[in-house]
């Protein structure tokens, strides 16, 4: 049987023919961006941008989170415009949560959404295709004193103040690949809009990876700051939503399943912490079913194991199913190196 990865670069060496035609239009683009030719709008209020170069995850969601929490506690009102991937709404935009009320499921609005929306109380979350929809939503409400984009960097209709790009440490990229022959949405010189680049999942990984990727981003884009930062576990829940201390779970054996586009890193915050017993990956953004569930405790029983542990991302759609084993859920957050908020709070003139 053909591995996924095989099946991947299989997919990338073919795709390598159509890759520089798929790289000159996204060069286009962000001339014409740049020369005025297609349009940028400017908000009211300053926009930070959060995205990346790559395809796959990268941490987009904890970073986003950890703005939002970072610009509350300094007395600004932060809102969310997300795309609403994966969800079912088609109205220009709609409003995920008001700061204090979800409104919409997972189906509806994606599983990012309504998870910024349950992670982030007080901050408005909207969606829209077009991220300028939003961001004048949000300013009409007059809720909100920066706006936060999801996702964004590829999006420039939306002038911003502060970009931000994300990369998953240990993602090669040194061949710099255009999709459809690589893992880069559009080619390395976009790096040079950037502001600020961070690695996330640098933990435990080799120094000098580390040294050779920020010298490769020094490259691309000299002059601009590069932050690594990783991740932790900040809390444990059970499928009721009831904290617990991740200390309960030390000695039960799990079986670990998660649909999101970088599952290695959670395997290893979660194997480094916990007896896992057993793990099954699905695709990013995986709608989950009650029979999957049903699927997954019959692999977590095969394996000896007492308890299922997931992400939070696949726990906003998996709430309401039934459950042979119990399901624990795993919130995760960004520890950024220090300096990191300072230069935030010093772009966005806070401090």
């Amino acid at each position: 049987m053909v591995s996924d990865n095989r099946l991947v670069r299989m997919a990338f060496f073919f795709g390598k023919i159509f890759s520089p035609v798929y790289s000159l239009v996204m060069r286009i683009r962000a001339a014409f961006y740049a020369k005025g030719i297609l349009a940028v709008t400017r908000l009211t209020l300053p926009v930070v941008s959060v995205g990346n170069l790559t395809l796959g995850g990268t941490g987009k969601t904890p970073m986003v989170m950890y703005l939002a929490r970072l610009l509350s506690s300094h007395g600004l009102r932060p809102g969310v415009v997300s795309r609403g991937y994966g969800g079912q709404n088609r109205l220009p935009v709609a409003l995920v949560s008001d700061g204090n009320r979800i409104f919409l499921s997972s189906v509806e609005a994606g599983d990012e959404p309504v998870l910024l929306a349950r992670e982030l109380p007080g901050v408005p979350v909207v969606i829209s295709r077009q991220r300028v929809n939003g961001g004048q939503y949000l300013v009409r409400r007059d809720c909100v004193d920066v706006l936060i984009l999801d996702d964004g960097f590829q999006h420039q209709a939306v002038s911003r103040d502060f970009d931000l790009v994300l990369f998953a440490s240990g993602v090669p990229i040194s061949s710099e690949w255009v999709f459809p022959g690589g893992i880069l949405r559009e080619p390395a010189a976009a790096l040079r809009r950037a502001d600020c680049c961070v690695v996330t999942g640098a933990a435990g990984r080799d120094a000098s990876d580390d040294v050779l990727f920020r010298r490769w981003l020094g490259q691309q884009c000299p002059g601009v700051p590069v932050f690594f930062g990783d991740y932790e576990p900040v809390a444990l829940y059970d499928q009721q939503q009831r904290r617990v201390p991740l200390e309960e779970l030390v000695d039960v054996p799990l079986f670990a399943f998660c649909g999101i586009a970088n599952p290695q890193s959670f395997w290893r915050i979660i194997e480094s912490r916990f007896l896992v017993k057993g793990r099954k990956p699905f695709s990013d953004h995986y709608p989950f079913l009650s029979g999957d569930i049903e699927d997954i405790v019959r692999l977590a029983l095969a394996a000896d194991c007492a308890a299922l542990i997931t992400t939070e991302k696949d726990y906003v759609k998996i709430k309401s199913m039934k459950s042979a084993l119990p399901i624990w859920v795993l919130a995760v957050g960004l520890r950024m190196e220090e300096g990191f908020d300072r230069f935030v709070l010093e772009k966005l003139c806070v401090v």
